[in-house]
Formats: C-alpha cells, structure tokens, sequence
C-alpha cells in the first residue's frame, strides 16, 4: 500500500464515520427521518443526473426484474437501516453507533448459514462471541447514563440486521449491475420509501432552517453520499478485502471525532469494548464480505 492509499483510506475511514456526528447537529434543526429523506432524495437525484444525463448512454437502465430487486434493497439498506439507524442516535451515542458497523458481517454469516446452508469456521465462531462480548462491555454501562438508551440500542440492532438481510439479497440475486448503478437506484427508492414513515411519524414537527440544517444536507449530501462513495470506490478497484478492512477501524473513528465534536465521553469501557470487539473481527479473519460485489451494495452513504 502506497501512501496514496494510505491517506485516501484514513479520509474514507474518518468521513464514513463522521455520518453519525453530523446527524447529531442535524437533529438539532430538524427530526431524523425528515433529514433523511430529504437527503436521500437529494442524493439520488444528483446521482442519477450524474448517470444518465452528465454519462448518458454509459450506464444501463436497471429492467423489470433488476427493479425489483433494487426495491428491496433500497428498503433495507436505506430506508430500515438508515432509518432506524438515524432514529436511535436520538438516544444513542455516535460512537456505540460506529461501533457496531463492523459487526455487520457477523449477521451476514448468521443469515448466510440459515438460507443458503454456508458454513462458518470454528473460528469465525469464535470471533462472533469475542467481538458481542465487546460491544456488551462497551453498552451496558452508557444505559445506565444519559448517553444511549436499550430503545436505541434495540433499533441499531434492527438496522443492522436489516443491512444483512440486504446483503443476503444482493449476493444470492447477482444482479449484473454496475455498483454505483445499484448505489444510486437503491438511495432514490429508499428516500422515497421513507416518505411515508416520514409523512406518519414527523408531519407537523418544527424544521428550522440554519447553520445545522444546512450543514447537515451539504456535508450528508456532497461528502457522504457522493464523494465518500468514490473514494469507497478508488479502494475497492485497488483491493476489495484490503478496502473493507478500513471499516475495522470505524469504531475508532468514530470515538475521536464524537469526543471533539460533540464532548461525548471516551469511557475505560468504551476503550476496551472496541479492543475486544475489534479482537474479535482480528479472530474471525475479517471473514465478513470478501469480494467487491457483496461489500458495495451496503457502504454507499454512512
């Protein structure tokens, strides 16, 4: 790995993690799934102009039957777990919020095994237990304080399963799709999807356009969703498991900057949770997503 890589996967790490932080300002302005959807439809716009008028001629128009699919994936990558995930920071912190990203191909593994009869190792066993052993030991003493909630907790689980099941999906489906196609259809769905909750749960409640709200979309919007994804890109083009191994690095990211941005505490716990939980992923062989196709269908807009 060059230095290029080098800087190019520290930036991807740190601004995939800074997704969380950001919300956090956002909520300020506004109610979460109303942020989201804005930002989704925002997103998917831009990205589709990007597609099929700036390229015109150069990416496929997914069909009938690639639609459905992509349906499906924009509810659960998007839309259930953004949503939810989006939901829980308003009584969770953002860094147990990054700590739980890279557990996401644990739950793969588990679902992978259950439908499509795939075995898992004696010691991707193993690292399934170390690594939950860690996050208990970096949640349990925050639900006692003010900082997360089990309602906030029980949500990222959801999330998180809900970007499995997406995962399954993609992988057993094959879609002959380029990625930032797939990308792209699954963030203007999910931001559709998530009108109706939306309209449900948060009409009538105050948005107040300022310095947060506006700063919430720009950087959500232009960094996250649209550059963050290229450099996601650049990685996985170089090497795809070398690319999904930044991700192990989240839960680091994601303390620093939730201590200098928003003051939440770097506990003793929190400090040996993410070692144990990152002991654990060391354990299992990062055995979660090894191939381009199955990692790209879940980390376009943290």
């Amino acid at each position: 790995m060059n230095i290029k890589e080098l800087l190019i996967g520290i930036l991807f790490t740190v601004l995939y993690a800074s997704g969380a932080v950001v919300m956090k300002f956002g909520i300020h302005s506004a109610p979460p799934l109303t942020l989201s959807t804005i930002r989704f439809i925002i997103a998917g716009i831009l990205l589709l102009f990007y597609l099929y008028v700036f390229h015109k001629g150069k990416y496929p128009l997914p069909n009938r039957r690639e639609f459905k699919v992509l349906f499906w994936l924009g509810l659960l990558n998007t839309s259930i777990f953004l949503g939810f995930g989006l939901l829980a920071l308003k009584t969770v912190s953002s860094g147990i919020f990054n700590l739980f990203i890279p557990i996401n191909p644990f739950l793969f593994a588990l679902l992978a095994l259950i439908f499509m009869k795939q075995t898992i190792r004696l010691r991707e066993w193993g690292g399934m237990v170390v690594a939950f052993i860690g996050l208990f030991v970096a949640t349990y003493p925050l639900l006692s304080g003010s900082h997360s909630s089990i309602q906030g907790i029980l949500l990222i689980v959801f999330a998180m399963i809900a970007m499995a099941v997406g995962s399954l999906i993609y992988k057993k489906v094959d879609l002959q799709l380029p990625t930032i196609v797939v990308n792209t259809w699954q963030v203007i769905i999910g931001g559709v999807i998530l009108l109706i909750p939306t309209l449900i749960l948060e009409s009538g409640e105050p948005v107040t356009i300022d310095f947060h709200f506006i700063g919430y979309l720009l950087w959500s919007v232009f960094v996250l969703s649209i550059f963050n994804v290229n450099l996601w890109f650049y990685l996985l083009k170089k090497d795809a498991i070398k690319a999904n191994n930044w991700l192990l690095l989240n839960p680091v990211a994601g303390y620093i900057l939730a201590a200098i941005f928003l003051g939440e505490p770097i506990t003793l716990y929190a400090v040996i949770g993410t070692v144990v939980v990152l002991l654990g992923l060391y354990i299992s062989g990062s055995f979660g997503v090894k191939s381009s196709k199955n990692s790209t269908a879940n980390i376009k807009e943290a």
